[in-house]
C-alpha cells in the first residue's frame, strides 16, 4: 500500500506504512492517507464476524501495513489486545471481549448502546490505539537500530494513554504538552505522577490548541525534527487512526446478527480522529447508516456539518468545559475528511488549509461542495454543561449505568438522530472517575474507581511549566535528548 499527502507533495514517491509510522505531518504540512482505501468483500465481512478482537485487528491492519511480515503483525496485535492489558472492566464476564457492547435500551424504536472503549490502563478510549502504537514503535525502532523522541499534545486523555503505552519502551522518550491547569485532577495526576525517566510532562501556559500548534510548528521545522528524531503520537499519526477503525467493526458485529443490517455511530469529537476512523471503516464497506459528530460548547465541527462553514476559534474563544478532552477549536484530522469530500484534490485542500491559517477558515457551502457531506453519512449536534449533567443523571437512573461527561455529550446528541430499527452505538470516551466533579454534581455520589487507581491524586507529581512558545519547547527537548 502506498501513502500520499492530502496536500500533494511527493506525488510519484512511494511511502509504506513503516515509512510514515514514526512521523506525523507530511513534508508539505499535509496528512498521510492511503492512495486508495481497501474494499472488503462480503466473504471477508462474514468471516471477520466471529473473530476475537486481536485477530480482527490483525485482519484490518494487514490491509494497511503490508510491509510488515504477517506473523510479526499477528504477534503484535495478540500481544496488545489481551484481557491482561484491558483489565479495567466493569463486568468481569465481558473481559475477553476487550470492547464490550452495553445495550442501554430501545428509544424511539432504535436500540441505543454504548461501546465500552475505556477498559485499558488509563481508562480512556485512547488506549485502544496507543497500546498498539507503543508496540509498533518499539518493534520498528529495534528493527532499524534507531531511537525516537515523541512530541505530543493532549487535552486530557491522549497524554496519559501515550505515556502509559511508551513508559519503559526501549529507544523512546516522550515529551507531552498539556494546557496548564486545564485538565481534570484525575487526568493531571495520571500523567504528572509518572516518574519514568523517559517521560517528560510540559504544562504550557495556554489552551490545548496552543499545545497542538507548537507540535505542528516543531514538525514543520524539518531540520530540528531530523536532528532530534522527533515523532508524534497525536491523532494525526496514521497508525493511531487505523487502529481505531477496528472497534467500529467490532461494535457493528456485536450490534447486528447479519451483514445485511446497518448501524449508526455517535462519536464525541474534538480533533476528528476517532470519527475519521469511522469514516474510513465506512469507506472500506462497513454498513454504516450515519456517523454522528457530537461536540461540546467548542462546536467548530457541529457548525461545519450544519452550515458548510469551517471557522476555527482563537485561543481566547475556546471554552474550558466539563468535557475537557473536547475543548478543541482546530480539528487536526478534519483535513483527511475534506480531502475525500473534495474528490481527493490536493491543490484545493492546500488552498483551503492555507485559508484556515490566513483567514481563519473556509466556506464549502458557497462552492457547492457541502452538498456531498450527506453522501458520507455525516450529521452532528452540540451539547452543553447542563445537557451533560442531565444526561448523566438520566442514564444512571434509567439504565443503572454511570457515564463520563464526554460520553454524555455523545448520548445527548445520539438521541437527536435516532432512526427506528437502526441500532445507534455511542462510542464511550472514558470511565467516569476521570471527571469526578461533574459526576458528583449530577449524581451526588462519588464515581466508581477501579482499585488500581486508589490514591492516585495524592502521588508526587513531576512536570515543567513553560510559556506558549515553540522555541522554549524546542530548547527543553534538545536539553533532555543529548542530541
Amino acid at each position: 500500500m502506498n501513502y500520499i499527502s492530502t496536500r500533494g507533495a511527493g506525488i510519484g514517491e512511494r511511502h509504506t506504512f513503516s515509512d510514515i509510522l514514526l512521523g506525523g505531518l507530511a513534508k508539505d504540512g499535509g496528512l498521510y492517507l492511503p492512495g486508495e482505501y481497501p474494499r472488503l468483500s462480503a466473504d471477508e465481512l462474514a468471516r471477520w464476524r466471529a473473530l476475537p478482537y486481536a485477530d480482527l485487528a490483525f485482519e484490518i491492519l494487514r490491509k494497511f501495513s503490508d510491509d510488515i511480515p504477517v506473523e510479526e503483525l499477528r504477534e503484535l496485535t495478540r500481544r496488545t489486545y489481551t484481557a491482561q492489558v484491558y483489565c479495567n472492566v466493569r463486568d468481569e464476564e465481558n473481559a475477553a471481549q476487550i470492547t464490550p457492547l452495553k445495550t442501554l435500551g430501545v428509544e424511539d424504536g432504535a436500540p441505543l448502546s454504548l461501546l465500552e472503549l475505556s477498559n485499558g490502563p488509563t481508562l480512556a478510549f485512547k488506549d485502544m490505539a496507543m497500546q498498539l502504537l507503543g508496540n509498533l514503535f518499539e518493534y520498528t525502532l529495534a528493527k532499524h537500530g534507531e531511537t525516537l523522541n515523541i512530541l505530543g499534545a493532549t487535552s486530557g486523555d491522549t497524554g496519559s494513554a501515550a505515556e502509559y503505552a511508551m513508559r519503559g519502551k526501549k529507544g523512546i522518550r516522550v515529551f507531552m504538552l498539556s494546557p496548564h491547569k486545564k485538565m481534570s485532577a484525575f487526568q493531571t495526576a495520571q500523567m504528572y505522577s509518572l516518574q519514568d525517566p523517559n517521560i517528560f510532562n510540559i504544562a504550557v501556559e495556554g489552551v490545548f490548541d496552543d499545545c497542538q500548534d507548537i507540535v505542528k510548528a516543531v514538525s514543520n521545522d524539518h531540520a530540528f525534527k531530523a536532528q532530534q528524531k522527533i515523532g508524534t503520537v497525536n491523532s494525526i499519526n496514521w497508525a493511531r487512526v487505523v487502529a481505531q477503525v477496528v472497534y467500529y467493526f467490532k461494535g457493528y458485529f456485536a450490534a447486528t446478527k447479519s451483514n445485511d443490517e446497518r448501524v449508526s455511530f455517535t462519536v464525541p469529537s474534538g480533533n476528528f480522529g476517532n470519527v475519521c476512523a469511522g469514516h474510513i471503516a465506512r469507506m472500506m464497506g462497513l454498513p454504516v447508516e450515519k456517523l454522528v459528530v457530537a461536540t461540546n460548547e467548542n462546536d467548530v465541527l457541529d457548525e461545519f456539518f450544519r452550515t458548510g462553514i469551517y471557522r476555527v476559534r482563537k485561543s481566547s474563544e475556546t471554552y474550558h468545559t466539563s468535557s475537557p478532552s473536547m475543548d478543541i477549536s482546530k480539528a487536526s484530522n478534519f483535513e483527511r475528511f475534506v480531502f475525500d469530500l473534495l474528490g481527493r484534490d490536493p491543490k484545493r485542500v492546500l488552498q483551503l488549509f492555507r485559508d484556515v491559517e490566513e483567514k481563519g477558515g473556509f466556506d464549502l457551502q458557497a462552492s457547492g461542495d457541502f452538498a456531498r457531506v450527506r453522501e458520507f453519512g455525516f450529521v452532528s449536534g452540540r451539547s452543553g454543561h447542563d445537557d451533560r449533567v442531565e444526561t448523566i443523571r438520566d442514564v444512571f437512573h434509567r439504565y443503572d449505568t454511570m457515564i463520563d461527561t464526554h460520553t454524555a455529550d455523545g448520548v445527548k446528541v445520539a438521541r437527536e438522530h435516532l432512526q427506528a430499527g437502526i441500532p445507534m452505538i455511542v462510542l464511550e470516551t472514558a470511565q467516569p472517575i476521570k471527571f469526578g466533579e461533574t459526576i458528583r454534581e449530577a449524581l451526588e455520589r462519588e464515581p466508581e474507581r477501579p482499585a488500581a487507581f486508589s490514591g492516585l491524586e495524592d502521588l508526587p507529581q513531576r512536570f515543567q511549566v513553560l510559556p506558549n512558545d515553540a522555541q522554549r519547547v524546542k530548547d527543553f527537548v534538545a536539553a533532555h535528548t543529548g542530541a
